[in-house]
């Protein structure tokens, strides 16, 4: 039987703005709002600020003696590169190297590790995790215990700021702050492209905090435009750009990689491929007419299929269709070279190049 979808405890406020709801990964989240829809808080984040709940993303924490050494011998990051209070993008791989899932692990310290996964990984993330855990150590699946907002934009410190909590840390670290008596982490993350904060705050205190950000003038948003806005930043989306049968190495990812660490799940696999080369690599490609690239599209190169899209969507700030694609190797193709799009039998022009397709302003 299918189970019923999830709501985060902002559900009625979403509704009340009229919010048009689709499933993600088990949830029922907000797509986009009445009175503006993806357009306009698309802009509101490249030019102003704006929230989203990201509540459906994981949570999991990981405790006890040697939490943090643990962690790093299981996922592919090198965890030990990152000091208490920092945060970290890292992966979790299959025996094969394949993605499992992506995930941003938090070191409050060497005995304590806040993970947050994807909403429909986080069951197996939780349980490869236990499955391996040494004496001591405890993984706690607390999906529904926190609330996950995302405050993106230029003037995003400045909302902040006004409401008291902490703006001036580092990218890509955190803080523990009071606000209406409950504790929010806030870290200097995000999945736009944008300067912007991602705040995890108990669920039943999130509506305090929701109502405080947006009443000091955030605009709501909802996953279509977070869609848009991480397309353009070329960010890869699990499931479509990385997944079991997408390796970090083939998704350019390897940056995630700690390939120095003798130990973590899937090494054998992603190195060997590492010096064999991959078959196929992830590149961006923009339309050089009106098409949309959209997922699964055949790439051709004349009449040869050499690859397939992953993500397309259109780009509002560029006003021209946008996308990721994985491409073979062996095509020859690559930065600068014009392919075609197979269109259900039409043919749309497109241009392979290197994300991001907007410049980046998250530091």
């Amino acid at each position: 039987m299918t189970q019923p979808l999830r709501h985060p405890a902002l559900y009625h406020r979403h509704a009340a703005l009229g919010a048009k709801f689709a499933a993600f990964g088990g949830w029922e989240m907000p797509l986009e709002y009445a009175g503006g829809g993806v357009l306009k808080e698309h802009s509101a984040v490249r030019e102003d600020v704006g929230v989203f709940d990201v509540s459906h993303l994981g949570k999991a924490r990981v405790r006890g003696r040697g939490a943090a050494a643990f962690v790093n011998r299981c996922l592919s990051n090198d965890l030990d590169r990152i000091a208490a209070g920092q945060a970290q993008y890292t992966l979790c791989l299959a025996d094969d190297g394949g993605v499992v899932d992506d995930l941003i692990a938090y070191r409050f310290g060497d005995d304590d590790v806040f993970l947050i996964p994807n909403a429909a990984n986080t069951a197996e993330v939780v349980r490869r995790l236990t499955a391996a855990a040494p004496n001591g150590v405890s993984v706690v699946d607390q999906h529904e215990l926190f609330a996950v907002l995302a405050v993106q934009g230029p003037r995003s410190t400045e909302l902040l700021g006004g409401l008291g909590l902490p703006t001036d840390h580092d990218y890509m670290s955190f803080t523990v702050s009071a606000y209406a008596g409950t504790d929010v982490v806030v870290c200097r993350t995000g999945y736009t492209g944008e300067h912007g904060y991602e705040l995890v705050v108990p669920s039943h205190d999130a509506l305090t905090l929701w109502d405080a950000i947006v009443e000091a003038g955030a605009r709501p948003c909802g996953l279509a435009a977070r869609d848009t806005l991480r397309t353009e930043m070329g960010y890869p989306l699990h499931g479509q750009d990385l997944s079991a049968q997408i390796s970090p190495v083939q998704a350019r990812a390897g940056w995630a990689v700690g390939w120095k660490k003798p130990e973590f799940w899937g090494r054998a696999a992603l190195v060997a491929e590492k010096e064999a080369g991959p078959r196929r690599l992830l590149w961006g490609i923009e339309a050089l007419d009106r098409g949309i690239p959209r997922a699964h599209m055949t790439v051709l190169a004349g009449d040869t299929p050499i690859g397939e899209v992953t993500s397309g969507t259109f780009s509002p700030t560029r006003k021209v269709g946008i996308g990721l694609a994985l491409i073979d190797t062996a095509s020859g193709v690559g930065e600068g070279d014009e392919v075609a799009l197979d269109v259900r039998g039409r043919r749309s022009q497109v241009r392979v190049v290197k994300p991001p397709f907007v410049p980046s302003s998250v530091r």
